[in-house]
Order: C-alpha cells, then structure tokens, then sequence
C-alpha cells in the first residue's frame, strides 16, 4: 500500500480531536485503502489492536448490521476498556440511520472516530442537524499526475509527456497502477467499477426506473466536459435522438445530473459574474472525475484534447484546496477562478497557443480582466516565453507536478 500523504497528513491533524472524520469520494478512489494505512500507523504508535476497532461494511461478515441499533451494539461490545478507542468504519452507507449510532457513541464514551463513504447524501441535512459541528469532510480524490508517477511503474525510456499520455488515457483510479498496461483489461476493470458505481450508489439508491436513459445523460455530459450544459440541452438532444413524441422533462435530467453528483462520477462547476461580483446559477459546466472512466465509455481518441486538459487542470486546482468557478466578464469566459481564503487565481487552459489567433483568443479573457490578481496561461506548449503583459505561461505539466 502506497500512502497518500495529503489526506493521511489530513487524519492526522484531526486525530485524537471530538471531530468525526468522514472521508467521501468515487468508489476505489483509495478511501479504505487510506483507513488500513491509519490503521497501521496507530499500530506502529503504541495503539493496542484491542483498542482499533475496524468494520467493512461491504464484507459478508458485516452483512447482518442492517441499522443504527445494530451499529451501536456491536461497536460497544467490541469496546473493552477506558482507553480511547479509535473506530474506522468503511462504507458505512450501508447502514440505515448510522448517524444515530456515531451520536450516541461521541457522547458516551471516549472515541475517535473515522468513517469513510461513496455517496454525498452521507451528508445530508439530517446528518448535518444530528452532528452539528462536530464532523470535517475529508473529499478524497483519485490520483493527482504527480501521485500518479509515484505510483505506476514505468518503463525508463518515457518520457515525461508519454507518462502523462499514458495518465489521460487510463485514467487515476490507484488499482489501475497494479494491473498490465492493456486497454482490454483496464477497460474491464474500470467498466466494473462504473458499473458497480451506477448500480449501487444510483440506480438502486434512488429507484431509477430507466437506467437506459441514465447511461444517455452520463455518455452526453462526459462526452461534452468543459462545455455548457443545461437540462434543457441535455433534453432536447436527448428526445430528437430518441426521435419519440414524448419529451424528456428537464425535472429528470436535472435529478440524473444531482444523483452523478452525489456519486462522485460528475463535478458541476458554477459560472462566476466577475464584473457584477455575484454567481450566476445557470448555464453550468461538469467535469467528470476519472478520465480513465470516460475513455472506457466513450473509447480512445484524442479530439477535444483541450477540454480533457481543462478536466486535469479542474482536479488538480480542488486538491490544492481551492474552490474553483468559470469566470464570466462581460461576454467573455475564463476557465477557472480558483479561490482559497484571501487567495484569487485566474487560469485559461489550451492544448497550445502557438498560433497567434488561438494566443490571442485565449488571452484576450485574461487581459480584460482589470484587476490585480494572478492570471496565468496553462498550456502543453514549451516556449522560453514565461510571461505576457503580467499573464504567466506555465506548461501544463511543470504546473503539475510542482
């Protein structure tokens, strides 16, 4: 097992605190994988065994714990003595109503408790009213490019641009870095993902009737990542492809759209107002999570390359901790502003600018913008130039892995 150093480094500033710690993200993006390694650094740090408690919850031998009364008996019965008891609970989705157990377990007795799971609605109004300020969501994420070449193994003659290559076409998901290199098996391997993803934390959690039409508005929104997107769109494409009398309500493509979202499959990015300082709460963009996935769906091929690099630039920019929007100013876009604290970054992402139309397009954003903030030009061009009229070039892949 290969640690994950941002969100390990995470756990352990939140350790030994009354905060509950639920890690979310994409099934095998490395949740339980990070909650093993926790678990053997306790070991290694003078933590009694009998005093970890650890339950997979998607393990047959757990299978009976069907609710929180469940819960709640067979985490006590596991506890011993008055030492502080660690519990790590994985997928914990499982379980009906498990927020009454982990609220009666803080207030009785003297735990730590660390819970992982695959769907956003672990977070729901009603767990967030129980456990009013006493829980941090740790939003883990599949490989960055930079995890990505500490992980895999490669053969030495790569070069770093074949590396990334090889990044963008299977995808970060960490299992993909123990299996051969073939495109039939990775797409096996990440198709049973998807689907399991699909069935589980969708189809059956939400009673979808049409699971068809579901796998349409997946395959049309990763098929169009960084472009915008609106129910209506989605709709209206959907029923003249269809060619049926009947419509497709936007009701249903707008709760297909949410229900992704909750998977952690799909990322809706809000548009940004940058002259009338507000957010504007239509015409989003989605980016999906694993472009590995989306090559499974969809098949290899390299048009739309600019986009796939907006999807790379778009991840990377949340697991540097920033919240990102598309920038609007005026009648022109910006790729990203990333935002963290008193922190504001612009970013414009291009396959390439060597043409002086294209640099032009894509700067012209960027100079409009009257303010004094960082504006930079990401693209997979390398050039001696490093800056122009205050906006910064930066090669895609020095960006990174610095």
């Amino acid at each position: 097992m290969i640690p994950r150093q941002v969100y390990m480094s995470r756990l352990l500033a939140y350790k030994d605190n009354v905060i509950i710690k639920i890690i979310t993200g994409l099934r095998r993006c490395g949740k339980s994988t990070l909650l093993q390694l926790f678990r053997e650094h306790l070991l290694n740090n003078d933590v009694l065994e009998t005093n970890i408690i650890y339950i997979n919850f998607e393990l047959m031998e757990y299978d009976d714990i069907s609710n929180y009364k469940d819960l709640y008996k067979i985490i006590k019965s596991k506890i011993h003595n008055t030492n502080k008891t660690y519990i790590l609970l994985d997928e914990i989705q499982q379980v009906k109503g498990w927020e009454k157990a982990i609220n009666g377990l803080v207030v009785e007795l003297d735990v730590d408790i660390y819970i992982t799971g695959s769907n956003a609605y672990l977070l729901s109004s009603e767990l967030s009213t129980l456990l009013s300020g006493r829980y941090v969501e740790i939003k883990m994420l599949p490989l960055s490019f930079k995890e990505y070449l500490t992980f895999q193994h490669f053969d030495n003659k790569l070069s770093l641009e074949e590396k990334f290559n090889q990044y963008l076409k299977y995808g970060s998901l960490p299992a993909i870095s123990a299996l051969p290199q073939q495109n039939d098996i990775i797409n096996d391997f990440l198709m049973g993902i998807y689907n399991t993803v699909i069935l589980k934390d969708v189809v059956q959690r939400n009673n979808i009737k049409d699971p068809t039409m579901l796998d349409r508005v997946i395959k049309y929104v990763i098929s169009n990542i960084g472009n915008i997107i609106s129910a209506n769109k989605i709709s209206t494409y959907l029923t003249n492809q269809a060619k049926e009398d009947k419509g497709i309500q936007n009701s249903t493509i707008s709760n297909y759209l949410t229900m992704l979202e909750n998977a952690f499959i799909l990322y809706r990015v809000n548009r940004y107002d940058i002259k009338g300082k507000e957010l504007l709460k239509s015409l989003s963009k989605y980016y999906v999570v694993d472009t590995g996935i989306r090559n499974a769906l969809l098949g290899y091929t390299d048009t739309d390359y600019g986009h796939i690099l907006e999807n790379i630039v778009y991840f990377e920019l949340l697991r540097r901790g920033y919240q990102v929007f598309i920038g609007k100013w005026y009648d022109l876009e910006v790729d990203f502003i990333a935002v963290k604290q008193d922190e504001k970054k612009y970013f414009q992402v291009s396959y390439t600018v060597t043409d002086e139309n294209v640099k032009s397009r894509e700067l012209a954003s960027l100079n409009a913008i009257n303010d004094n903030y960082e504006k930079i030009l990401l693209t997979m061009d390398k050039t001696f130039i490093t800056d122009h009229q205050g906006i910064k070039f930066v090669n895609v892949l020095d960006f990174l892995i610095e």
